[in-house]
């Protein structure tokens, strides 16, 4: 009976002693996380990130701080509003429809002078493509620009009658100067870009669009009016002149 329990209080200690350090094995050990699935791909938007930045697979350890009961002021940095820079565009005109009236008694108004040195032109303009001021020299296309403007500026004229200033507009070829000097003093050069033929109705030659172009047009072929010949060119240069006083 003595032997018996002495054996006894062992065992008991010894189980004792198991289930205690299992218990504190248990509730101390640190927990695994699984590892990440996939890291970003270089195509994705992640692809900016590095090796050194990229999750590791392991759950990340934080220190939290017991006695901290209300989180840091987040201050942030003030911001500037800068305005938007807006850019003029210029106006495109809108031509006037052709005259009711193409013989209608309307002023003369000269707005200068039209060179073309290939073909030997130098002659007034005048404002109108009426026939009355036609007649007289080159008319301006009411409502589209004048020389120099952003547009398309047309000019009309005849080619045999009256003064006939484009009577050989056929023979301009690309790159020729056309030179226009307005009654302020201003100076435009244009060079030839185009020729063609089209029929009388063609009245979107003189359609505005973004640019600085010049449209000379006269009835086609010579002594004929059954088409027109266009002329189109483009601005080269400008230049401002002053007028002699008095």
């Amino acid at each position: 009976m003595r032997r018996r329990r002495a054996v006894f209080p062992v065992v008991l200690v010894a189980a004792a002693t198991a289930a205690m350090w299992s218990t504190l094995a248990s509730t101390t050990a640190p927990a695994r996380s699984e590892p990440a699935s996939s890291l970003p791909a270089e195509s994705s938007p992640g692809a900016g990130i590095t090796e050194s930045t990229r999750p590791s697979g392991r759950a990340a350890t934080k220190n939290v701080d017991a006695t901290a009961t209300t989180p840091a002021p987040v201050t942030h940095a003030p911001t500037t509003t800068v305005p938007a820079t807006t850019i003029a565009v210029p106006t495109l005109l809108v031509p006037s429809r052709v005259p009711a009236d193409p013989y209608a008694d309307v002023p003369v108004v000269p707005l200068g002078r039209i060179q073309i040195p290939a073909i030997g032109l130098d002659h007034v303009l005048y404002e109108g493509v009426w026939l009355t001021v036609i007649n007289e020299g080159p008319g301006h296309w009411p409502g589209t620009p004048l020389p120099g403007g952003y547009g398309n500026s047309v000019f009309g004229g005849h080619r045999v009658t009256y003064t006939h200033p484009f009577r050989d507009v056929d023979q301009l070829v690309a790159g020729d100067a056309v030179q226009f000097t307005l009654v302020d003093g201003r100076r435009f050069v244009y060079r030839v870009t185009d020729q063609f033929i089209v029929e009388p109705d063609a009245l979107w030659i003189v359609d505005q669009a973004p640019g600085r172009t010049l449209t000379l047009f006269a009835c086609h072929p010579k002594g004929s009016a059954r088409q027109r010949i266009v002329i189109r060119a483009e601005l080269a240069s400008a230049v401002s002149l002053s007028l002699p006083s008095g």
